[in-house]
Order: structure tokens, then C-alpha cells, then sequence
């Protein structure tokens, strides 16, 4: 299949935490969601409206190097991510998906937290929207965040996807040691 410069090349990645789609544009990522979420249509429509590109099946360099850092990932071969990333959204959405980068592996933060360390401590359920669009998962960790009660909250993936990456990050005890 001919890629075009206009085209997000797209491959599907089956994680130990479920299926996601991977997508580049222009050698950088772009795309890394979950197939089955229910915002699915949305996030595609925003990301095609946003980078003035359509969708094609396919591989690229990018797409490799995404997966094999994944597979570091889920074996605990890898904490951090070296992938050139090209996230879609809107200014807030932005300031608040590079909020979302500072927490480390193995931290939890709420949305709370994360809304008061973009200045915004009004904005927690525009925060909780905004991590609800992140369409660049587990490298853009959302699954980070938890309610400010310590609980689990909706994720994309599915609570139980988010609570297999909390395990990951920090073992079997899920303490959920928070961020400061």
C-alpha cells in the first residue's frame, strides 16, 4: 500500500493490557489508544481534522520503535519513552497532557493535583476531560491519574487495563504512591 505525506499510517498493537491502535504522521507518533474505547470515532475525527490527514493502513519506523519500547514496557525493561511524539488538541488539552508526562513511573496523581499544578485549581473536571482525550496513552501516562479519594477512575482502556498498568508500575501491592 502507497503512503502519502497527507497520510497517518495506522497498525494495531495487541498489549497484555489490550488492543491499540498505533499512528504516525510525518515520523512522529501521533496515535497510541485503545481500539475498543467508546470515544473512539471522536478521537480519530480529531486527530484526521487536526492534522489535515487521513488514515491508512500500514508500518513505518516510528510505528516500530513504539512497539518494540512497549514491549519493554510490559516486560519491565523500560520506565521512560524515546518516541517523538505529535499529540492533537486543543491549547489546554496540551498544557495539560505535558503535566501528565511529569508524572513519574510508579506515581499517582489526581486530577486535583494535576489541575493545580497548571495553575487551574477550577478546572478539575475540565482536567478529567482532558486526560479522557488523551489519545497517546500509557507514553502520555493518564492511567496515572486517580481520583482524589485514591480511587481507580474511568480510563479509556477500561479500569481493569488501568489498574494492570498500576500493577505494572508498581507492583502488586497498588499503593498508589502519589506524585508531589
Amino acid at each position: 500500500m502507497q503512503k502519502t505525506p497527507e497520510s497517518i499510517v495506522l497498525r494495531e498493537y495487541s498489549s497484555p493490557a489490550g488492543v491499540l491502535l498505533l499512528g504516525s504522521f510525518q515520523d512522529r507518533l501521533c496515535l497510541c489508544d485503545w481500539k475498543y474505547r467508546k470515544m473512539r470515532s471522536a478521537i480519530d475525527n480529531r486527530i484526521q481534522k487536526h492534522l489535515k490527514a487521513s488514515f491508512t493502513e500500514g508500518n513505518s519506523s516510528v510505528l516500530d520503535t513504539t512497539v518494540l519500547q512497549l514491549e519493554e514496557y510490559f516486560s519491565n525493561r523500560r520506565q521512560d519513552f524515546e518516541i517523538p511524539l505529535l499529540p492533537a488538541g486543543s491549547g489546554f488539552q496540551m498544557t495539560v497532557w505535558e503535566e501528565l508526562m511529569k508524572v513519574p513511573y510508579g506515581q499517582c496523581a489526581s486530577y486535583r493535583d494535576l489541575a493545580e499544578r497548571i495553575g487551574r485549581k477550577e478546572a478539575v473536571r475540565a482536567v478529567a476531560a482532558a486526560n479522557g482525550a488523551n489519545s497517546i496513552s500509557i507514553i502520555i501516562p493518564c492511567h496515572r491519574i486517580i481520583g482524589s479519594n485514591g480511587e481507580l477512575t474511568g480510563y479509556a482502556g477500561g479500569l481493569q487495563a488501568k489498574e494492570k498498568l498500576l500493577q505494572l508500575e508498581q507492583g502488586e501491592s497498588l499503593q498508589y504512591r502519589l506524585f508531589s
